[in-house]
């Protein structure tokens, strides 16, 4: 129960902080990114392509890591997560 108190309150401190870029910044960016983050964001299209797969990374693992999680599908009964599970 304090746990899920912990993580609501941290999340609500989290998103309650703005995090947004300063004026220079506002200036340098390309549309998309205008006013969300420093620096000058993506210039060229060989930058796009690195955003574009690193994104598509990102949302594959957290897919992925999501479903294991949620269902492992491990099956074996030699798996070493029985060691903990056994009641012997």
């Amino acid at each position: 129960m304090k746990s899920k108190i912990f993580i609501t309150l941290f999340l609500a401190v989290l998103m309650a902080v703005p995090i947004f870029a300063c004026e220079v910044c506002k200036a340098q960016q390309p549309k998309v990114f205008r006013g969300v983050i420093h620096g000058t964001g993506p210039e060229g299209a060989v930058d796009w392509i690195i955003l574009g797969v690193s994104a598509l990374i990102v949302l594959v693992t957290l897919i992925l890591s999501i479903k294991f999680l949620v269902k492992p599908g491990e099956k074996n009964p030699d798996h070493i997560k029985y060691i903990v599970l056994d009641k012997n």
